[in-house]
């Protein structure tokens, strides 16, 4: 009896050796390999420019923990770039600065997410973008050119603020009662100021001093009417300037 037992304990002994030998073998005495995320078709349908592709196959990318962060990387790259070309600014800024978080030295990435930030009107953000990557290449042409041109962006703006609501003419000499009215008006102000340049230019641009001295003339009549007119009833003194600075520019504005 006693022996009929320890042979059955033996044999499930056995049994259990065999099981596991077995499933060391079937592996090779090697752990299991992580399945590699393959980020293929995601950067082959950005680069098509098929976002109903790109979408799920880079999110199978950016949403798996076990993507490797290269390829991180170049996923959200890839998905971020389809997004700008859509027009899909804050998604395309999510992933930029995403990417920027793993990677903070990238500096065309910077320079991405700052033209981004243009197109959403904000100069700040795009300004500090541009300069980011410029400090990282000081040799990168677009961010250069980007930050030069933000810069004399900011510079016009600055300089427009500093003469908002101040005419062509020097308020505290004002005599007449059209030229106390603009003063006394930032709307008639700035309109004034913008008739005079508009006016400068097309001065520079003539062809010849008589077109200049014929153009110079129109100009000169519009001030004697403007002045001449100004209290009379029906006279609408924004009207008349507003419609000579459509006369200088264009239609188009220029």
């Amino acid at each position: 009896m006693r022996s009929s037992v320890l042979i059955q304990i033996s044999g499930a002994v056995l049994l259990c050796a065999l099981s596991l030998g077995t499933a060391h073998a079937a592996t090779g005495g090697e752990p299991a390999a992580v399945p590699q995320v393959d980020i293929a078709a995601c950067l082959a349908a950005s680069a098509a420019d098929d976002i109903d592709k790109a979408g799920p196959a880079c999110a199978a990318v950016i949403d798996n923990e076990k993507t490797a962060k290269p390829d991180l990387i170049k996923a959200l790259i890839a998905r971020g770039a389809l997004y700008a070309r859509r027009d899909q600014i804050d998604r395309a800024i999510a992933d930029d600065s995403r990417v920027l978080e793993l990677d903070p030295a990238l500096a065309d990435i910077f320079n991405a997410r700052g033209e981004l930030w243009l197109k959403k009107g904000d100069r700040p953000k795009a300004v500090q973008d541009f300069g980011a990557a410029l400090k990282i290449d000081p040799n990168h042409e677009k961010a250069k050119a980007n930050h030069k041109a933000m810069a004399r962006e900011l510079e016009r703006i600055g300089a427009q603020m500093a003469v908002a609501g101040k005419p062509s003419f020097n308020c505290g000499s004002a005599r007449r009662a059209v030229e106390k009215a603009i003063c006394a008006n930032r709307e008639l102000a700035d309109l004034d100021r913008e008739v005079f340049a508009a006016n400068a230019r097309v001065l520079r641009e003539a062809r010849n001093a008589s077109e200049a001295r014929t153009l110079q003339r129109e100009q000169d009549d519009f001030i004697a009417r403007r002045n001449a007119e100004f209290g009379r009833p029906g006279y609408d003194l924004k009207k008349a300037m507003q419609e000579r600075l459509v006369r200088l520019n264009g239609a188009d504005g220029y």
